[in-house]
C-alpha cells in the first residue's frame, strides 16, 4: 500500500465522519444541507482516489474526473449560498454574480469531456496533447473560481463577525490553494506531479478540523456540534508535546549522525533532559494558563464551558467537611475560574465591620472596613466586580473610588468581588493576580458574579448554622436551668412548710425527728442535683437494686401532708428494678403532688401496683379536676406548659416520662374534664423476690402523720 492510497483513505474515513456528525445534528437548515453534501461528495472523492491508485484504467480515470468536478462544485455550492446570504444583507455587489454560474457551469461539463477525448485510441496524439493541456487549465481554472468565492467572501464579511467563518475560509482555502499549486505545477511540466498528487490526501485531511470548528460558530447552519473546551485543551497540548517530540527526534537524530563518538552519548543526554524539559512543562500551572487562554481566545465564541464551570464549583464548594472550612473553599472555588493564584475573604461580623476571616494561598489581612465606607458603598449601589489595574488606570470609571488603606497597599491584589444574598452584602474577596496575564471581560465578571450569588448562599447557610448551633447551645443551658429551678422550688416548698410548722410543734419532740429528716432528706437532694449537673440531666443511671414497693411507701410518706392523703393499693410485692432510687422516688412524688393539686380535699389520690408481662404497672388515680384529650396529646409533656398558671413551670411530666423512658419504660396518661386522671407508669422488672400477693387480697396502706 503506498502512500497515496493511505492518505485518500484517511481522508475518506475523515470526511465520513464529519458528514455522519453534520447528519445527526442538522436540523434542516438550507445551509446545513448544502455543507453536508459538500462533504459526501469530498468523501466519495477521496474514495474514487484509492480506487484509481489500486487500479487505473480508463473507468476508474472517467470517474476519478466527475467527482473531481463533483467535490469542487458542492464546495462553489455552499459557498455562493453564504454569498448569497451577504448579497442580500448587502454586501456584495450584483457583477461578481453575474458571470460566475456560468464559467462554472462550463468547466464542469468541460472536463469530463475533455478527459473522454484524450482517452479514445483513435485520437490524434496532438489533439490529446492539447486536450490534456485544456484538462490541466480547467482544473486550474476550478481552483481559481474557488479563490475568488474565499476572496469575495471574506472581504465582505463584517469584521465582527469573521471570528465565527474565519476557519471556514482557511480551511476550504487550502484545499484550493493546493490545487491551485498542484495543477500550476502540472501546467508547466505537461504532466501532474506523482508525489505532489499522493500527498493530496492528507492534505486534505488538515481541513475537516477547521471545518469543525466553523460548523460549531455557526449555529445559524442548524448544526449543533458541540466540542468540549476539555477536549480540544487536552487536544492542543497532546499536538504541542507531538510536534515538540517531532522536532526532538529530529535533532537527536543529527546529533547521533555529526556527533562523532561522542553521538550517542550526547543524544541519549539530550533525549533525557527535552522529555524532562516536556514534562515540566506539562505540569506547569502558568502554561496551562496560557493554553486555556490561546483556547479561548481562538475557538470558542463564548471563553467558558458554563456546564463544566459550574459542575466545578458546586464540587468545590460542596466538598469537604461542614462548617468553617466552606470559607476556604468560596474562595478557592472564585480562585479558579480565573487562574487566580489565591484569594482573601471578607464578612460582615457582629460589630457592624468586615473582617478577614479566611484566605487561600495569601497572607491573611488585618484590615478592618466600616460597613459605611466608600467600598461597601460602591458594591451596594453597583455590584461591580473592581479590577485593580483598571482602577489605577481609569479612576473615572469607578467614580473615583478611594479603597481602604489596608488594600492598596498589598502589591497582588488583582479583584474585587462583592458576595451578595438577598441584596445583602454579607461580604467580598480579594483574588490575586492569575498565573498567566489575562484581561477580564464582561463574560468574565458575569460568571464571577453568578458563582459570587451561588457561594453567598453557602455562606449564608454557614452563618444561620453556626447562629442555630449557639442557640441550641443556650436553649440547652436555659433549658437545665429551668430543671434546676424546678428541683430547687420543690425542695424550697419543703423547707418553707417544716418552718411554718415549727411555730406549733417546736417542743414537740416527734416532729423536731421529722424535721431533721426533712432537712437532711433536702441536702441530699441538693447534692444529688449537683451530680446530675456535672453528668447532665438526663444520663440512664446505673443506679442500685431496690424493691418498688419502698419506694412507693416513701412517696406517700412525703405527701402526707397536703389533702387528699394518697393511698397505696399493692397487688403485688417483691418486684425490684435497677435505678437511682431518689430520682425514682421523686418522679412518683411529683404525679402523687399533681393529682392532690387538681383534687379537692374531698376527692381521693391512690396509687396502685401491679405486674403485667415482666413489667411493673403503677397507676397514679385521681378524681380531680382532669384534662382534655388535645391538651394531653399537644401540650402535657411539652417543656413549659402548664395549667398552673405563675406557680408551675411545665417541667415535672416531661421530666419524669424521659426518667421513665430511660429505664426503658413508658408513661401513658388517661384523663377527662371533672372526671378525674389516671397516670400509668410501666417500668421492666430487673427480678422477683419475696411473696406475691394474690390479686384478691390487696394491701392498703395509708399513711397516718
Amino acid at each position: 500500500m503506498g502512500i497515496g492510497v493511505l492518505g485518500y483513505s484517511f481522508a475518506a474515513l475523515m470526511y465520513f465522519l464529519l458528514s455522519v456528525l453534520l447528519l445527526t445534528n442538522w436540523r434542516g437548515r438550507i445551509e446545513g444541507a448544502y455543507l453536508v453534501t459538500a462533504v459526501l461528495v469530498t468523501c466519495s472523492w477521496a474514495v474514487a482516489s484509492v480506487f484509481l491508485q489500486l487500479e487505473e484504467n480508463r473507468v476508474t480515470a472517467l470517474v476519478y474526473q466527475l467527482f473531481e468536478a463533483g467535490k469542487n462544485v458542492a464546495w462553489f455550492v455552499f459557498l455562493l449560498r453564504l454569498l448569497k446570504d451577504l448579497r442580500q444583507a448587502g454586501g456584495v455587489e450584483r457583477g461578481f454574480f453575474r458571470y460566475l454560474p456560468s464559467v462554472v457551469l462550463g468547466l464542469t461539463l468541460l472536463l469530463p469531456f475533455l478527459h473522454i477525448l484524450r482517452g479514445l485510441p483513435s485520437f490524434n496524439p496532438v489533439w490529446s496533447e492539447i486536450a490534456n493541456l485544456h484538462l490541466l487549465i480547467g482544473h486550474l481554472g476550478f481552483s481559481i473560481v474557488g479563490l475568488a468565492l474565499i476572496e469575495q467572501l471574506f472581504r465582505n464579511t463584517r469584521q465582527e463577525t469573521r471570528w465565527a467563518v474565519k476557519y471556514l475560509y482557511l480551511g476550504i482555502g487550502s484545499l484550493f490553494v493546493y490545487d491551485f499549486f498542484l495543477y500550476a505545477d502540472g501546467l508547466l511540466y505537461r504532466q501532474i506531479d506523482g508525489s505532489l498528487w499522493e500527498a493530496r490526501g492528507f492534505i486534505s485531511i488538515l481541513a475537516v478540523p477547521l471545518l469543525v470548528v466553523a460548523a460549531v460558530r455557526n449555529p445559524n447552519w442548524s448544526l449543533s456540534l458541540f466540542v468540549s473546551r476539555r477536549v480540544v485543551f487536552h487536544t492542543t497540548t497532546l499536538l504541542g508535546a507531538g510536534f515538540y517530540l517531532l522536532v526532538t527526534s529530529g535533532v537527536g537524530y543529527y546529533i547521533r549522525l555529526y556527533g562523532g563518538t561522542w553521538g550517542k552519548a550526547v543524544q541519549a543526554i539530550f533525549l533525557f533532559m527535552a522529555i524532562v524539559f516536556l514534562i515540566m512543562v506539562l505540569f506547569s500551572g502558568q502554561i496551562r494558563s496560557r493554553i486555556k487562554v490561546f483556547v479561548n481566545k481562538h475557538f470558542f465564541d463564548y471563553k467558558y464551558d458554563y456546564r463544566d464551570e459550574w459542575l466545578r464549583i458546586i464540587d468545590t464548594l460542596s466538598s469537604g467537611e461542614p462548617g468553617a472550612q466552606i470559607r476556604e473553599r468560596v474562595i478557592k472555588a472564585m480562585a479558579d475560574l480565573v487562574d487566580s493564584c489565591g484569594g482573601a475573604l471578607w464578612m460582615l461580623d457582629g460589630s457592624g465591620k468586615y473582617s478577614c476571616v479566611s484566605s487561600w494561598r495569601m497572607p491573611r489581612f488585618n484590615t478592618m472596613i466600616d460597613a459605611n465606607s466608600s467600598l461597601i458603598n460602591f458594591f451596594l449601589d453597583r455590584d461591580w466586580v473592581i479590577d485593580f489595574q483598571e482602577l489605577s488606570e481609569s479612576p473615572r470609571v469607578y467614580d473615583n473610588l478611594e479603597l481602604p488603606q489596608g488594600l492598596t497597599n498589598f502589591e497582588l491584589i488583582w479583584l474585587l468581588l462583592p458576595i451578595k444574598h438577598h441584596a445583602n452584602l454579607i461580604g467580598f474577596i480579594v483574588l490575586k493576580e492569575p498565573r498567566a496575564p489575562r484581561q477580564i471581560n464582561w463574560e468574565d465578571r458575569d460568571l464571577l458574579k453568578t458563582a459570587a450569588q451561588q457561594a453567598g448562599s453557602y455562606l449564608a447557610l454557614m452563618t444561620a448554622s453556626e447562629a442555630l448551633a449557639r442557640a441550641n447551645q443556650f436553649e440547652a443551658f436555659n433549658r437545665l436551668s429551668a430543671f434546676v429551678v424546678h428541683d430547687l422550688k420543690n425542695l424550697l416548698a419543703q423547707l418553707e412548710l417544716l418552718v411554718k410548722n415549727a411555730e406549733r410543734h417546736r417542743n414537740n419532740p416527734a416532729f423536731m425527728e421529722d424535721a431533721i429528716n426533712t432537712v437532711d432528706n433536702a441536702a441530699k437532694k441538693l447534692g444529688r442535683l449537683l451530680a446530675q449537673l456535672r453528668k447532665g440531666r438526663f444520663e440512664k443511671s446505673e443506679g442500685t437494686m431496690f424493691l418498688i414497693t419502698d419506694a412507693l411507701r416513701q412517696a406517700v410518706e412525703q405527701h402526707t401532708h397536703f389533702e387528699p392523703r394518697p393511698v397505696l393499693f399493692l397487688e403485688t410485692d417483691g418486684l425490684q428494678i435497677a435505678a437511682d432510687r431518689d430520682r425514682f422516688t421523686d418522679v412518683i412524688g411529683h404525679i402523687i403532688k399533681n393529682a392532690q393539686e387538681a383534687t379537692s380535699d374531698t376527692g381521693y389520690v391512690k396509687i396502685r401496683l401491679s405486674q403485667q408481662k415482666g413489667m411493673a404497672e403503677i397507676v397514679i388515680e385521681d378524681n380531680g379536676v382532669g384534662m382534655d384529650q388535645e391538651f394531653i396529646q399537644e401540650r402535657l409533656f411539652q417543656p413549659f406548659e402548664t395549667t398552673k398558671g405563675n406557680a408551675g413551670m411545665g417541667i415535672g411530666v416531661y421530666e419524669s416520662r424521659e426518667f421513665i423512658r430511660s429505664l426503658g419504660g413508658n408513661v401513658e396518661v388517661l384523663s377527662e374534664i371533672e372526671r378525674g386522671t389516671s397516670f400509668i407508669l410501666r417500668v421492666p422488672v430487673m427480678m422477683s423476690s419475696g411473696q406475691h400477693l394474690h390479686t384478691n387480697s390487696i394491701q392498703e396502706f395509708e399513711v397516718q402523720h
